[in-house]
């Protein structure tokens, strides 16, 4: 069974309502980078990034997986799909699919301010995280999202899922955080590479481009995957 990468970003979820960071009237122009996704930001004013990630999180219990997510979660029974996704909800996994890698954090996880850095789960009821929610040894909670300025962890690891990909499919992503964006690089040469994107995002000829949003370009990629598997 052939390997399906996928690197999808926050075009992936924005038809499932979503709030992306960097379109037009995006998080990023209600709410100062500066202020809610760096350390800075955190020491600074720890209960406005806590409120922030409470209505993030309030946003995404009410949001659900769309087609795009469930058509990839159906293309498992093709292939071995790892998902890579630079966003920090759960849809992915709502929608069926088996392995995701997180980049940047998950929504629905926090962990300790100690020196552990302990993650737990979120109970979808109880969402909130306040300021004296605290780990088992004492430490704040903080939310579990990698932000500007700090280390990605994952990213070793996602190198290693992009190198054995027998196809590579980057979704709603602008390519332009890094490093993930660099990702791509880490193909094996020769690697087919599919990209959807309503905007054109790469001007590469080597890359096939479906210029449409993720679900119907999810449809667009599953006929043309299952086509190429048929001959």
């Amino acid at each position: 069974m052939k390997r399906l990468v996928v690197l999808t970003g926050a075009g992936m979820s924005a038809e499932s309502g979503i709030s992306t960071f960097r379109d037009s009237g995006g998080l990023w122009e209600q709410y100062p980078v500066e202020d809610v996704a760096t350390p800075e930001g955190w020491y600074r004013n720890p209960e406005l990034v806590l409120n922030f990630y409470n209505e993030r999180r309030k946003q995404l219990l009410a949001a659900q997986p769309n087609p795009g997510h469930k058509g990839l979660a159906a293309l498992e029974k093709q292939f071995d799909v790892r998902i890579i996704t630079q966003n920090v909800d759960n849809l992915h996994e709502r929608a069926g699919s088996s392995h995701v890698l997180h980049l940047h954090g998950e929504l629905m996880k926090v962990r300790s301010t100690g020196p552990g850095g302990e993650v737990f789960d979120v109970d979808p009821q109880h969402y909130e995280t306040k300021l004296g929610d605290t780990c088992p040894k004492g430490y704040q909670l903080r939310p579990h999202i990698v932000w500007f300025g700090e280390a990605v962890p994952e990213f070793g690891h996602a190198i290693d899922v992009v190198s054995q990909a027998d196809i590579l499919v980057i979704i709603g992503t602008s390519m332009q955080v890094y490093p993930a964006a660099s990702l791509v690089n880490y193909t094996r040469p020769g690697t087919p590479i599919y990209l959807i994107d309503p905007n054109e995002v790469l001007n590469d000829p080597s890359i096939h481009f479906i210029q449409k949003g993720a679900s119907e370009g999810v449809k667009e990629l599953t006929a043309l995957l299952t086509s190429k598997t048929a001959q």
